[in-house]
């Protein structure tokens, strides 16, 4: 007897063979997948002591985000331009509102914004992300913090604090330990793990990139860190190193299968096929590269050299259809080629190669007997054309919002039943979010546009 069973909708697997099934079902017990087919032969071969009816629906794998920043939910709407000269390029916009940001944020603000952005995630169905926090003045202990956020939420997350060396050596240590310390307390298994984190290459010196590289591949835990994202990183690395930013990497032996690379915007073909070779892995985020005007990552041309390629949003927009709908318009106007990119391809970026980043193909990503069961149901509130196998790779990137998203399960438990979340108070969240952001904003007043300090 299964615990419960998804019938009825349009089922999108995204496993290797790419099974889309009209009149689908999955059953689910213990919190696993054990059947997925049909809706009358999975019926026929398993009773439930629940039926989920999804007639008219989308049934698929839930999201992945490859990269975010949770703190990032508490600048939406801030009134930053008033008291600073708006920045005119990607350094500017680090020294004069991220980097104030995090100079400012509280271990309250942590949770605060934890809890909502991973609320926001659960509403528009991305049921794991991986986040990066940043905050030199809430270091020590903060990963439990944001981890007591996501857990009362329900979903699944990578989360990590990202060490860097802009003010001294020594803050970049009291990172790194804070990722180690996590890791090793809660033995990196349930649903919120860690991982080890670096801001960028342009703020870590040689001795922190080793480290942390060493202290990843011994605890068998991913590693990330934003590497060429405006040209600063790029032309740090030549000026100081003579290299180009991956090349250092490569010298150094950061590169591998358990690192992932938030934005590589500006690479090489060379240093795309370094990325190939060592199967180190890419977390794409198009709308905050549109919003720093940074570039375009060089997306398609990774996927031909065979790069492993997640989506993400680096802390900006959370609803990963409004994502998949810029990287799959953007890299059409950007190389002048409607062809270049489909829909099915998108939809892979935002699930199974997200599991695939972060070592978790085989129990996320895809609908398939034995893996964990993270599902979401859609039910698109506008829907001109039939939906059906045919058309609902196409309706996914083209029609559907995240407020579609009208169920969800994670680990084959219901957090999020008919738009209803079951697992915290929507309201509660919201007013504490609030509020944080309110006295952040009061603080962010006095605080000074930062400068990158990194010595020799």
């Amino acid at each position: 007897m299964a615990d419960l069973i998804v019938k009825g909708g349009v089922l999108v697997t995204m496993d290797s063979q790419g099974r889309v099934i009209d009149e689908g079902a999955v059953a689910v017990e213990g919190g696993r997948i054990v059947a997925v087919g049909k809706a009358s032969e999975v019926l026929r071969e398993h009773g439930a002591e629940e039926v989920i009816d999804a007639s008219g629906c989308i049934v698929m794998p839930g999201l992945v985000c490859s990269h975010t920043h949770l703190y990032g939910m508490l600048l939406r709407g801030a009134p930053l331009f008033s008291r600073i000269e708006p920045p005119s390029d990607f350094m500017q916009i680090l020294q004069r509102v991220w980097w104030p940001v995090d100079e400012a944020m509280s271990y309250e603000d942590a949770y605060a914004s934890a809890l909502v952005g991973a609320l926001e995630f659960l509403k528009t169905g991305t049921t794991l992300f991986a986040d990066t926090y940043s905050g030199p003045n809430s270091i020590e202990g903060v990963l439990d913090e944001i981890a007591r956020a996501v857990e009362a939420v329900g979903i699944r997350g990578f989360i990590s604090f990202e060490a860097t060396e802009r003010h001294s050596r020594e803050e970049g240590e009291r990172g790194l330990k804070e990722n180690l310390r996590y890791i090793e307390k809660t033995g990196n298994r349930g649903k919120v793990r860690g991982m080890i984190c670096l801001h960028a290459s342009f703020t870590v010196s040689d001795e922190l990139l080793v480290r942390a590289k060493e202290e990843a591949d011994r605890l068998g835990v991913p590693l990330t860190m934003h590497a060429s994202e405006g040209l600063v990183d790029v032309y740090h690395n030549l000026e100081r190193y003579g290299k180009r930013t991956i090349h250092r990497l490569r010298d150094l032996g950061f590169l591998g299968s358990n690192v992932v690379l938030a934005h590589c915007v500006h690479l090489d073909e060379e240093e795309m096929g370094m990325l190939a070779e060592t199967g180190t892995k890419v977390a794409h985020n198009p709308m905050s590269n549109m919003l720093n005007a940074v570039g375009v990552a060089k997306v398609p041309e990774m996927l031909r050299l065979g790069v492993k390629v997640g989506l993400g949003n680096d802390g900006y927009i959370f609803d990963a259809f409004e994502n998949m709908r810029a990287v799959y318009l953007l890299h059409k106007v950007h190389n002048r080629d409607p062809r270049i990119l489909t829909p099915k391809e998108v939809l892979e970026m935002a699930t199974i190669r997200g599991a695939e980043l972060y070592g978790l193909e085989k129990e996320l990503g895809s609908l398939e007997p034995g893996k964990l069961a993270d599902i979401i149901v859609i039910r698109p509130d506008v829907l001109p054309t039939p939906l059906d196998s045919r058309t609902v790779y196409g309706h996914l990137v083209n029609t559907v919002d995240g407020d579609d998203v009208q169920t969800v399960l994670v680990g084959g438990e219901v957090v999020m039943r008919d738009r209803r979340v079951l697992t915290v108070d929507e309201a509660s969240v919201l007013e504490t979010a609030q509020k944080a952001a309110s006295k952040l904003w009061e603080r962010l007043e006095q605080v000074e546009p930062q400068i990158d300090r990194l010595s020799s």
